[in-house]
């Protein structure tokens, strides 16, 4: 396990105002031994919540181009047949994840393509299980030709918390099925849009492991 490079900085300037503020309750009020230890335990439970949501684990992802993997740690909140607007225009089977700010928050990519289309849209901030947090929040659309004549789109939503959305690929970018290819800093959603004759493998409620669980079977 180790620490994702999004929350180093964070992680590093809480540590030094965590201690200084610990040293402060020591120095300003050597007698007052219960807002001492009031002090200290408020800070290391926040540093831990803090800690968790940047954990990175190290994850072996068996690539096989014939079915689509989660794209995140979370759980599968839609199931549905969709008009795909943004790129599409045509109905597509659609699945969504929700990040919750306790789950890993590292997305991975679900199948092995080359990024034909990308954009960021600025939006709201609507809590990530809000019917219109697809297309209102801060978002980023990437689609992946698989070379095949398939293509496969996914959503990056930031939700009520979530107001920071990083992407590490570009139009062009060729990436494989698992590897990272962006992170969204606390609770959050991805939304992954399959052809319609994509054969589901998940139900709503199933709990999801990033570049492991498997989500659907492509035609």
């Amino acid at each position: 396990m180790t620490i994702h490079k999004e929350g180093r900085l964070l992680l590093l300037v809480l540590a030094v105002l965590f201690l200084a503020l610990n040293f402060g309750a020591s120095y300003y009020y050597p007698q007052a031994s219960l807002l001492q230890n009031i002090v200290l335990i408020s800070t290391i439970i926040f540093f831990l919540i803090v800690l968790q949501f940047f954990r990175s684990p190290k994850i072996i992802t068996h690539a096989n181009e014939k079915l689509v993997i989660a794209p995140a740690d979370g759980k599968v909140v839609v199931i549905e047949e969709v008009l795909e607007k943004e790129y599409f225009n045509s109905k597509r089977k659609q699945i969504s994840i929700f990040m919750s700010p306790v789950n890993v928050h590292v997305n991975r990519s679900p199948v092995s393509g080359i990024v034909k289309y990308f954009k960021y849209h600025a939006g709201k901030y609507l809590v990530a299980w809000h019917p219109k947090s697809s297309t209102e929040n801060e978002r980023t659309t990437m689609v992946l030709d698989l070379g095949n004549g398939l293509e496969v789109l996914v959503r990056q939503i930031a939700g009520a918390l979530a107001r920071r959305i990083k992407w590490y690929v570009d139009e062009g970018t060729q990436i494989k099925q698992g590897n990272e290819f962006g992170f969204i800093k606390f609770g959050s959603r991805v939304d992954v849009f399959l052809p319609i004759d994509a054969e589901v493998r998940v139900n709503i409620g199933d709990k999801t492991k990033g570049g492991r669980t498997i989500l659907a079977e492509l035609p």
